[in-house]
């Protein structure tokens, strides 16, 4: 066998090995991910919600400031969307750690970009003083699909 043969057949064992080292950590991930809440504390954050609302619904309504605060929000979203042709598709959230000032987690966001499937891993550290808040973004990784252009893997990599 030359060399050029031996060649492709490595880079595709590279590339497979690279996609089970991606699966399993997907599949830990999933295995280890907390839930935030109890059956209890959702329940209880249910009810509380419900009694509010009803309390609202029969008295003033929502205030509309907050209403028209959220359909600008919307509209920025979609804008954004439209825009940049990203699209999330999914979020999911672990705090890793929690201290008096400061607390770290874990963010992984899926979405795609015109045709182009990806997943954004980082962590967030939030401090806060008496005066003001910071956030921190550290650990930030970018995964794609195995199958995507290779240019665009290279790039995403650099």
């Amino acid at each position: 066998m030359d060399n050029s043969v031996c060649q492709v057949y490595e880079d595709e064992i590279q590339v497979l090995e690279e996609e089970i080292k991606l699966l399993t950590e997907k599949y830990e991930d999933g295995q280890q991910e907390s839930t935030f809440y109890s059956d209890e504390e959702i329940l209880m954050s249910k009810k509380l919600f419900w009694r509010e609302f009803q309390g609202e619904s029969k008295g003033h309504g929502f205030p509309s400031d907050l209403k028209a605060q959220l359909e600008s929000l919307e509209r920025d979203l979609s804008f954004l969307m439209k825009l940049t042709g990203i699209q999330f598709t999914g979020h999911s959230r672990k705090t890793v750690e929690k201290t008096r000032n400061g607390t770290v987690q874990k963010h992984r966001l899926s979405g795609n970009c015109h045709s182009l499937s990806f997943q954004l891993e980082f962590q967030l550290l939030e401090m806060q003083n008496k005066e003001n808040v910071s956030a921190v973004i550290t650990d930030l990784s970018i995964i794609m699909e195995s199958g995507e252009d290779l240019k665009m893997k290279e790039f995403v990599l650099r």
